[in-house]
This record gives C-alpha cells, sequence and structure tokens, in this order.
C-alpha cells in the first residue's frame, strides 16, 4: 500500500511513475501535453509522474499513493474529481452519441445558460482550447477595427500572436511577434499613453493574483472605447470561479469580448467565446473560426451539469469561503512564526498562491523543500490553493497542520544556509520567461 495523507514517515514510492517516464521519453516530445502538469514542475524523484485516480478532491498516483490535490487538474476541476450528477450527465450523453454529423441541440440550450449568466455574452461560439477562443478573440477583434496590433497582460496560450513575446518564440516570424505589445497591470497610465489609432484590442486576465486597483477595469474600458480598440477579458481562471459570471459579473465592468475554459465543464475540454453581437457577427462569414469537435456533445453535456449544479448548490460562494479560510490561517500561522518576510498566500480565494522569497535564497530551491515535504504528507501541491468544492474543512485543516510543522524547519533552514542540502530532488524548472520589453508604444 502506498502513502495515505497522513505524516508518513517515507516519502512516497513512485517506482511504477519513473518507469512510465522512462518509456514515454523515449517515444514522446515533449513528454507532457500541459506545462504545469510536466516533471519540470514537481520535484524529480520524490514526486509522482503520473496520476491514476481521483475522487472528489484526493487523487491516486499510479502507485497507490494518495494525496489532496491542491493543483486540480490546473484549473478545470472547480467542482471536484468524480462529482456524480457531472459524470451521470456524460454518461446520459454517451449512450446517444459524441459528435454527429449536424449539430446537437446542447450547442443551443449551452448557449443560451451561458448567455444568461455571463454579462454582455450577447452571443457565444464554443471551441475546445483556451488557446483556440483567445485566438479567435483577437482574430475577430483585428478584423472589426481594421488594426493589426495587439497589448496583452497575463498568459493567454501558445498562438503565435502571444508565445512569440515570451523565451518560447521561436519558429515565429518577427512580423508576427512585432504585432503584439505587453503592458504592465494595474499600470493604466503607461497604457493610456502607449494607445493609438493602430491597436486593435487590449487582452488581459482581469486578475491573475494582484487586484486591480479601484478604477483600473473601468478606466480600461473606457480609455478602449473612446480610442476604438476593443477590451477582452481572457477568463480561464476567473470565470466559472471568481462569480458565475466570471470577472465581468465580479468586478462589474463589461468587456466587448470575453474568453472561457478551463472550470466551465469540470474537466471535460470545452472553451467558449463570448461577447458583443455586432463584433462576433463577423465569424458568420468573414472571419474563419471552425473546427470539428466544438460540438462535442459529452463536454457540452458537461457544461451544463456545471453550471447547474453550482446555481444548486452555491458552489461559487463556498470555494470562496474555503479559500478564504485556508489563506486566512495561512497568513496567520506565517505573522506566529516570524516569517512575515520570507512567505505570504496572495491572490483570491479561489485560487491563492504562497510566495516564497528570502534574501540570498532561490525562490524556486524553497519551493522545491515545501513541495517534497508536503507530498510526504500525502499532499499534491505546486505552490498553489486551487480550490474546489470538494475540498472539505478537514482537508483544509490537515494542510494547515503540514504548514505547521513545515515552515519553521524552513525557517531554519534558510537561517542556516542549507535549504538544497535538504532537497531529496531536482529543483522545480521555471515553465518559460516572459520578455518584458514589449511594453513600449507601437511604431507607426
Amino acid at each position: 500500500m502506498g502513502n495515505q495523507v497522513k505524516f508518513n514517515e517515507e516519502y512516497p514510492v513512485i517506482a511504477n511513475s519513473l518507469a512510465l517516464l522512462d518509456r514515454g521519453l523515449k517515444v514522446q516530445k515533449p513528454i507532457t501535453q500541459t506545462l504545469a502538469k510536466g516533471p519540470g514542475q514537481f520535484s524529480k524523484g520524490v514526486a509522482p509522474v503520473y496520476l491514476q485516480k481521483g475522487k472528489g478532491a484526493r487523487v491516486w498516483d499510479v502507485d497507490g499513493n494518495e494525496y489532496i490535490d491542491f493543483n486540480m487538474g490546473i484549473g478545470p476541476l472547480s467542482l471536484g474529481y468524480c462529482i456524480p450528477e457531472i459524470d451521470e450527465a456524460i454518461k446520459q450523453q454517451l449512450e446517444e452519441g459524441i459528435t454527429f454529423s449536424l449539430m446537437h441541440p446542447l450547442e443551443v440550450e449551452v448557449a443560451e445558460m451561458v448567455h444568461e449568466i455571463i454579462p454582455n455574452a450577447e452571443v457565444v461560439k464554443f471551441s475546445k482550447t483556451g488557446a483556440d477562443v483567445t485566438t479567435a478573440a483577437v482574430r475577430v477583434a483585428r478584423a472589426f477595427t481594421g488594426r493589426d496590433k495587439v497589448f496583452c497582460c497575463g498568459y493567454h496560450g501558445w498562438h503565435d500572436w502571444y508565445i512569440g513575446i515570451t523565451s518560447r518564440g521561436k519558429g515565429i516570424p518577427d512580423e508576427i511577434k512585432n504585432l503584439t505589445y505587453t503592458f504592465l497591470f494595474n499600470d493604466i497610465d503607461s497604457l493610456k499613453a502607449a494607445l493609438d489609432d493602430t491597436v486593435a484590442c487590449v487582452i488581459l486576465e482581469p486578475f491573475i493574483f494582484e487586484a486591480p486597483k479601484p478604477g483600473f477595469l473601468e478606466e480600461l474600458a473606457r480609455v478602449c472605447k473612446e480610442n476604438g480598440t476593443l477590451l477582452i477579458f481572457d477568463e480561464m481562471w476567473t470565470g466559472f470561479r471568481v462569480a458565475l459570471g466570471g470577472a465581468q459579473e465580479f468586478f462589474g465592468v463589461k468587456a466587448d469580448l470575453a474568453t472561457f475554459s478551463k472550470a466551465c465543464a469540470n474537466g471535460m475540454p470545452l472553451a467558449i467565446l463570448t461577447g458583443r453581437k455586432d463584433v462576433m457577427s463577423l465569424l458568420d462569414l468573414e472571419v474563419f473560426s471552425y473546427t470539428t469537435f466544438g460540438g462535442e456533445t459529452l463536454s457540452l453535456a458537461a457544461c451544463k451539469a456545471t453550471i447547474e449544479f453550482m446555481k444548486k448548490h452555491q458552489a461559487i460562494q463556498v470555494i470562496a469561503v474555503k479559500g478564504k479560510w485556508i489563506q486566512g490561517a495561512y497568513n496567520d500561522l506565517v505573522k506566529e512564526l516570524g516569517m512575515e518576510k520570507i512567505t505570504s498566500c496572495v491572490g483570491y480565494p479561489c485560487r491563492t498562491m504562497v510566495t516564497l522569497n528570502a534574501e540570498g535564497q532561490n525562490p524556486l530551491v524553497l519551493k522545491t523543500y515545501m513541495q517534497q515535504e508536503l507530498l510526504k504528507k500525502g499532499i499534491l501541491w505546486g505552490g498553489f490553493h486551487n480550490m474546489c468544492y470538494a475540498h472539505t474543512q478537514e482537508d483544509l485543516a490537515y494542510t494547515l497542520s503540514a504548514y505547521r510543522e513545515i515552515l519553521p524547519r524552513l525557517k531554519e533552514l534558510i537561517q542556516s544556509n542549507t535549504v538544497e542540502s535538504a532537497l531529496k530532488g531536482e529543483v522545480l524548472e521555471a515553465v518559460f520567461r516572459k520578455v518584458d520589453n514589449h511594453n513600449i508604444k507601437p511604431k507607426k
């Protein structure tokens, strides 16, 4: 039997994970389909590499080790694994078919539901991934405005228009890279100074962990409208988490277009583009954005059931209460231990991040140590609390007890400058380095 969710004496045995990794490395390139799930984000030699099953907020790896999961599929599992109501909806639809030769009624039904709950979702379009719909949003914004340049803030997927400005931009022509520019979140003055009549759209995550300053989003919407630039909210993380209607509902600010994926179908692959009817009408004849699996019915059935579950059980509010508790409890513990200069838990309750910084220390080394010790106690942790409905108060209290044991030891290791020597595996890797010299006024 593998490790359980308790203060285990040994680190988890991961022999089966490592054997699968060895097989995969011979036939896969890259080894992971999503960087945040890959072995570079977990302590090599200590962390599991492959998960076998999940239930509620728990997962089991291929060696039988059990964990409380705070990654939750890197966002999609807003309710939890194997929620009966969602699974039953998928099973019922499976009996009737998955992908059809004509459109399916679920396309209309789910679009009506999304139209009802999301502000300014005058019309709705479905696809499969977040990158699909953010790229569709940028494309239709360019078509509508007749402009080419894009201002962005946050992470927006793997497509050329965005990823070209990061350190993983090889293979993308400079002509494409030079049409995209970054701006700093909450810096409305620099954005206003840079906006001109060449900018088609401003796309941003309404928040990542830092809260928008009072009036920032409102002023952003105003200056975009004044400049004839479309405002796009990338709501991969905020949608179906911070509020049922996403950031537009939560902050009371409407974007011209908004994109959703991750939590909308509790783990099934679905992405949603919403927005103004006059803008999105260009998708009828002038702008092309289609995919064979956009109307795949299992995901649509899951989305419908997820929205119904969230409404019935007030899931958004429940998630917020749980997230607020663990965030507050962590920060209270940090204060008690006198570690305020080293660590804190930041962000909105639905998704918080543990920061780790100490003078003269590599933050990734500190994070690796925290992760390996939490893994020993049966907690799968990537530096975040991606909260789901299925997390119990017992899960959270247990997690706090683990923090209570680990943090004082981390403090001692920092003071003696021996954190890295306490690692049992390799140091975590950075996903990619964003390039910040693109926040300049576009060239005429």
